[in-house]
């Protein structure tokens, strides 16, 4: 990873401390380094919780989000610092951004949530698996307004770690996670 140079600097804030133009950046940057494959609620999934926003100058080029989620695993409710909305800007990847990104919001993790969740892209699992995130092994459901709903799509993407000092529960039972709009059929 990369030393930060002088222009570079790292806000982070809660959503609530956010201005209508700083959200605007923040999801014309999502925009773009997703390709367009960013929608209104992928959007709404990234806020409520507390944001690491990476500048070079006056320009933002990293963001990523982690807001609670309560997961059921091995019979108990847990509060989940889950991962969302991490991006650079194409043109200013591979130069350590997102891991500084991510050093933020694992900071966070550790000192508020049981543990860490997260869905990850082929490419961005790279990162993840590299400081130490897990592959879920188990089933993987959501709870709907009708009850569990089987996840087979996020099979192979949905990544955790303990939390600080915290035991990782069992990769390979189920977990279950609250439900939100866009995740659910």
């Amino acid at each position: 990873m990369s030393e930060p140079s002088l222009s570079e600097s790292l806000r982070t804030a809660h959503t609530y401390e956010l201005s209508p133009a700083d959200l605007l950046e923040i999801r014309t940057l999502l925009t773009g380094a997703f390709e367009g494959d960013f929608g209104d609620e992928d959007f709404d999934h990234a806020l409520g919780g507390v944001h690491a926003l990476l500048y070079e100058g006056e320009e933002l080029v990293a963001h990523g989000s982690v807001v609670q989620r309560r997961v059921i695993c091995d019979g108990r409710s847990l509060r989940a610092g889950y991962v969302e909305a991490v991006a650079v800007r194409a043109d200013r990847r591979r130069r350590g951004y997102g891991d500084r990104v991510m050093d933020v919001l694992e900071q966070v993790i550790d000192g508020a949530y049981a543990l860490g969740a997260l869905s990850a892209s082929d490419t961005g699992a790279l990162l993840y698996r590299a400081r130490g995130w897990r592959l879920w092994q188990g089933p993987i459901t959501a709870l709907g307004p009708a009850g569990r709903v089987p996840l087979p799509e996020e099979s192979g993407s949905t990544y955790v770690r303990g939390a600080g000092n915290r035991v990782l529960p069992d990769v390979s039972r189920e977990i279950c996670f609250d439900w939100r709009d866009g995740d659910v059929l």
